[in-house]
């Protein structure tokens, strides 16, 4: 059986940017990416899980890309939170959804942005056999 993980997180200025905790934390995440050029960073990881259950091959990879931010104003990040997407999404935004109109440009992979770098994805799962 090969197993696969993957996690996504927001890095601005060094500080790691999860899933907001709240509204008022998205809120607070997106007044401070605003303008801004950021990295989403995806870390994958593919095991293959041998008899009993123990880890027979594994492998990792991490993609990342850069981000820009447009110049929102408050009120278009109130609006937008108030939608609940946020909530869930690493940095607060969601580029493939109503977020994405809070992006200026994306500079890589933008399956990486979304949460899954298919790219990656594929060529590790293809390594084992998939």
């Amino acid at each position: 059986m090969v197993v696969l993980g993957a996690d996504t997180e927001v890095v601005l200025d060094g500080r790691l940017f999860g899933k907001p905790r709240d509204p008022a934390d998205a809120i607070r995440m997106l007044r401070e990416l605003r303008g801004r050029e950021h990295e989403v960073i995806t870390g994958l990881a593919v095991v293959e899980v041998g008899v009993a259950g123990s880890a027979s091959r594994q492998e990792t990879a991490a993609v990342t890309s850069r981000v820009r931010m447009g110049d929102y104003s408050d009120a278009d990040i109130e609006r937008y939170v108030a939608t609940g997407e946020p909530l869930d999404k690493a940095g607060g935004y969601a580029v493939q959804g109503l977020g994405g109109r809070l992006v200026a440009a994306v500079d890589g992979c933008l399956s990486n942005v979304i949460g899954l770098p298919l790219t990656t994805t594929r060529a590790l799962l293809a390594r084992h056999g998939l």
